[in-house]
């Protein structure tokens, strides 16, 4: 696609050279769009006499700010555009009307900025109209600025040397302002900013940026409406379809997996097989930063008729990390408890239900509880007595069998005599989770999971991994050990953590999916999406602490992987697995603003690991996108630190996916493989699906580079969704998958190891978008000895194709064939398999909108 995009560019005249009679200079605005809000990032326009301005896109953003989260934040506020002796950019911008913090970033072409920083200058005032300009003679840049408050303002400059450390900041006469910044009339607009005059060489390379951008942008925006124009009137098509057994090469086994983040709830209310909402009452105000006054230690539980009240107490309780319990008192026969679930609890019709919960009544006035699930309207589906009546804490069981189906039930408990009772820890299990495991996951939507063959599991998350501030850093060691001692928290997408789904957990679902278990830890720096503390990644964990939060991490691995006798391998084997669970691979950051301050943090932490533990892989981060500053600053580390492995995410769209199947085979195979650990289309339609699947060829004809990738989110609840598309939608009693689902399913259960070359040749050879929508893959699963045929057509049209299988010898006449077809707009997709015959040479029919997997075993060998 490049060489395509920069012939266009010749043939329109915008290479260089391309222009004629260009003025030798001209004067370059730079501003942020008022009418944003300061969202925009930074524009430009030009004018060769200052009085006519044309905004170049317009408003095209050359750089963006990173500061706080998305939404309200990430604002650049009157920008500040300034050349310095050597001939580097610099630009400095106010960041909000509230901190004492300006930011700062470089460029020598006002094209690719550097990192980002954001000083703190005052602790107390905010920092507004900053301005920059270099003492000529100490050689020391003067950054000044305006504070306001109320109807008080004041001047206040700092100086520096290499934008790193500051000079204490100190009062400024106003006086020696430098009140560059002019009111400039932009398409009717009024904006504000600084103007420079440049050679015309610089307005015309950011002109060309945009204009490549916007081609891009174009070839981007196609979707299957611009299809149904673009194709319309279209024929079947003819094509020759060969692959060659002589030509091949290996690719990675681990290609197909699976990310896991607690997002669109996701783990609690979702896969954790645990019925009862707030069952310890350690739901707090701070879960949602205080916007919701009813989550808080009570949510989700109520009391049940009168004669009843409770409180939450915190004197003594079952265990230091769980210090919140209920404190009810009964005054009336038949009143006590009610807990909703998570938006009511579903029950299947026989199915055993187990109860328990941490009960304890000081002075032995309540001896036994009546345990109810009670349907919608009021009906007993099942029913228990559990004892009650002991001073300290007890834990109290029963079995209950449902006797009727139920999609929202809710939880009652009844103490049968009166006075006082604490409880903590209540919950409701279905007998029936996954592989049956204690503590287990709900057994359809692992199932769900295990159904797509992933070769391992990203966990626990991406930006829940990293957490909203330091404090918010997702620990491991808080999520193992007895249920009562693991330390829940908010999670970053606003809602609770109660840490019942943990590492041990996670690593059991791993085990039993054989998956590889894939744990991503933070990089000891917050999630670059993070409020909490200072917006933005203002700065990691203290270096004096680093030590001891790397040695969580090898602690992790002797966890994971250590004998029974080491320390931490001796808690593994008390809560149940004895045997190693064989960690090779590891995360170490996720989505980070790639700075110094990453890469202090991260160069440490990956040495140590190294050191420590050569045998586990260690995968970096190269930021939140396939593009731009952290993208190119941390393949640059990952380069220079010999990373094996880095992760790569990107969101697009199926124009995106269409357009760039050329990727990876542009990829210097001599620097990291790849992790593609985040990625889908803006969508859940077959269109969107059929646009991964057609992408995913180029994964596998890559996977000697590409060694890994996972469409991500994987789980999304009903009526919980703070993120679109998801690949698996679910509600408390059905799992609905996208029909994104059903192509990573594919590939994941018709995976191989070894790729052969294979070219697709069609009738209409010439038209270049009918060549990009059709295409295939060849691939052989060396543990079964079968071949595997993709075949994707992306077209209103079918495929006649001639298939040539050259040199592959002693495969079966009948092959398995599934197809994935339907209507591009539709949601869904027809899944149908059936047989094929299938020989050296034999013809297929690629219907139209479709994904076809020909999976053809090999001849069984005779005996002698």
């Amino acid at each position: 696609m490049i060489l395509f995009v920069l012939c266009y560019f010749v043939q329109h005249g915008f290479a260089a050279g391309g222009l004629k009679n260009v003025p030798d200079s001209a004067y370059l605005f730079a501003y942020s769009s008022a009418k944003s809000n300061g969202h925009s990032g930074l524009l430009f326009a030009w004018s060769t006499d200052r009085k006519n301005w044309f905004p170049i896109g317009p408003e095209f953003r050359y750089l963006f700010c990173d500061y706080g989260r998305w939404g309200a934040e990430k604002r650049m506020l009157n920008p500040y555009l300034m050349k310095d002796a050597v001939g580097l950019w610099h630009c400095i911008w106010s960041l909000n009307e509230r901190e004492g913090v300006f930011a700062h970033s470089v460029s020598k072409d006002l094209l690719y900025w550097a990192p980002q920083y954001y000083p703190r200058v005052d602790s107390k005032n905010n920092c507004l109209q900053p301005e920059l300009s270099l003492d000529a003679q100490s050689g020391e840049f003067v950054v000044s600025w305006l504070s306001e408050n109320g109807s008080e303002r004041s001047y206040a400059y700092t100086t520096t040397k290499d934008f790193r450390t500051y000079s204490a900041s100190k009062s400024y006469p106003q006086e020696k302002r430098l009140n560059r910044r002019e009111s400039i009339k932009i398409m009717n607009q009024t904006e504000m900013g600084v103007v420079n005059k440049v050679g015309w060489a610089v307005v015309d390379g950011l002109i060309k940026k945009q204009q490549l951008e916007a081609y891009k942008n174009s070839l981007n925006s196609e979707n299957a409406h611009s299809d149904s124009l673009r194709f319309s009137g279209l024929k079947p098509l003819e094509a020759s379809f060969e692959a060659q057994a002589s030509s091949s090469k290996k690719i990675s086994d681990l290609l197909i997996g699976v990310f896991f983040e607690d997002i669109n709830y996701a783990a609690d209310g979702g896969l954790y097989a645990e019925l009862i909402q707030n069952r310890d009452f350690e739901y707090a105000l701070s879960d949602k930063e205080g916007r919701d006054p009813n989550w808080n230690s009570s949510k989700a539980w109520s009391l049940n008729g009168t004669g009843a009240t409770f409180t939450i107490e915190t004197n003594s309780p079952i265990h230091p990390a769980n210090f919140h319990y209920m404190a009810l008192t009964i005054t009336q026969k038949g009143a006590g408890l009610k807990n909703e679930g998570y938006n009511g609890i579903a029950l299947a019709a026989g199915e055993k239900y187990h109860f328990s919960a941490m009960l304890r009544s000081s002075d032995k006035s309540i001896a036994s509880v009546l345990v109810k699930l009670v349907g919608k309207n009021g009906e007993t589906c099942a029913e228990a007595l559990v004892k009650a009546g002991t001073k300290q804490w007890a834990r109290a069981e029963a079995v209950l069998t449902a006797k009727t189906r139920q999609t929202e039930a809710h939880l009652e408990l009844v103490p049968q005599t009166l006075g006082h009772l604490d409880l903590d820890m209540v919950s409701l299990f279905p007998e029936k989770t996954f592989k049956n495991r204690k503590n287990g996951l709900r057994a359809d939507l692992a199932q769900a999971i295990a159904d797509i063959h992933p070769r391992f599991m990203r966990f626990p998350g991406g930006c829940v991994a990293h957490g909203d501030g330091l404090g918010n850093i997702y620990r491991w060691k808080n999520t193992i050990g007895p249920l009562e001692s693991r330390i829940p928290q908010r999670n970053l997408w606003g809602y609770h953590q109660t840490a019942g789904l943990g590492y041990f957990e996670y690593f059991q679902f791993c085990e039993d999916m054989g998956a590889e278990p894939l744990p991503v830890l933070a990089a000891g720096v917050p999630c670059q999406n993070s409020a909490t503390g200072g917006a933005g990644q203002q700065g990691g964990i203290p270096m004096c602490e680093m030590d001891s939060y790397i040695q969580d991490i090898l602690d992790l691995i002797e966890w994971a992987n250590g004998d029974a006798k080491t320390p931490w391998g001796r808690k593994r084997a008390e809560a149940g697995h004895p045997k190693p669970f064989n960690l090779k691979y590891i995360g170490i950051g996720n989505e980070d603003l790639i700075n110094d301050i990453f890469e202090e943090r991260f160069t440490k932490i990956f040495k140590a690991v190294k050191e420590k533990h050569p045998e586990v892989t260690v995968i970096g981060t190269v930021g939140p996108s396939a593009e731009g500053t952290d993208y190119e600053e941390g393949w640059k580390i990952a380069s220079k630190l010999s990373v094996p492995i880095v992760d790569e995410h990107y969101y697009q769209t199926p124009g995106w996916f269409i357009n760039n199947q050329d990727y990876y085979d542009r990829y210097d195979r001599s620097k990291p493989k790849v992790y593609l650990g985040e990625y889908a289309s803006w969508g859940s339609t077959l269109y969107n699906a059929l646009s991964e699947a057609l992408y995913m060829t180029s994964l596998e004809r890559n996977g000697d580079v590409v060694s890994m990738s996972s469409y991500a989110p994987l789980l999304a609840k009903y009526g919980n969704t703070q993120w679109n598309p998801d690949m698996i939608y679910f509600s408390n009693s059905e799992v609905k998958p996208a029909v994104n689902y059903e192509v990573q399913r594919l590939y994941g259960q018709n995976a191989g190891d070894t790729y052969f070359t294979n070219t697709i040749q069609l009738s209409n050879n010439k038209n270049e978008a009918l060549s990009k929508r059709v295409a295939s893959s060849v691939v052989k699963d060396s543990k079964t000895g079968d071949l595997i045929l993709k075949l994707v057509n992306l077209l209103p049209v079918a495929v006649n194709s001639q298939l040539k299988l050259d040199g592959f010898g002693a495969l079966q006449a009948i092959g398995k064939m599934t197809v994935l077809s339907g209507n591009p707009n539709d949601k869904t997709g027809k899944l149908s398999s059936t047989s094929i015959a299938v020989g050296e040479k034999f013809v297929y029919e690629l219907p139209a909108y479709s994904f076809t997997v020909i999976r053809i075993p090999m001849l069984q060998p005779t005996g002698k």
